[in-house]
């Protein structure tokens, strides 16, 4: 039995044409964190000027969220609520940290992808982590099986 969790942070741009599967009574998740997109930014809520064919179709074919709120307006912090489900403050989150930030998400905090892999999920994340730099911080010590990315903003 084979289930799925992609999380994509930032734009990593990957395609999931490849990711073939057997049926499962599970949903493959495919959760999108993106940095600097609006909801008008795609298509298939209202763009115009250019088209975003591949994220059109996503949401065609699958659960598409309209109302939510970001746990803060900050990158690393938005991420660690987003994927611990906890006030990014409460958990030390108050901006983005630095390549050289000696913190990171905490090892006692549990993160979608652990709560997931007690379903017998497989996850990958794809793009920008920006939890911690450290290897103590980062994804694949933190519930996923596979990732390919920066650990801190591009910018840095």
């Amino acid at each position: 039995m084979y289930r799925r969790l992609f999380l994509f942070a930032a734009a990593a741009g990957l395609p999931l044409s490849g990711c073939t599967e057997k049926q499962t009574d599970y949903v493959n998740i495919v959760l999108m964190n993106l940095d600097d997109v609006g909801y008008g930014d795609f298509s298939c809520n209202g763009a115009y000027g250019y088209s975003t064919p591949n994220i059109d179709k996503l949401a065609g074919e699958g659960v598409k969220f309209t109302h939510f709120l970001a746990a803060q307006p900050v990158s690393g912090a938005s991420r660690a609520g987003l994927l611990t489900g906890c006030y990014p403050n409460r958990i030390g989150f108050a901006g983005a940290p630095g390549p050289e930030t000696k913190t990171g998400v905490h090892e006692d905090e549990m993160t979608i992808a652990e709560v997931l892999k007690q379903k017998d999920y497989a996850t990958a994340i794809y793009g920008k982590w920006h939890l911690g730099s450290y290897e103590q911080f980062l994804p694949l010590q933190n519930g996923f099986d596979e990732y390919y990315g920066l650990p801190y903003s591009n910018d840095m």
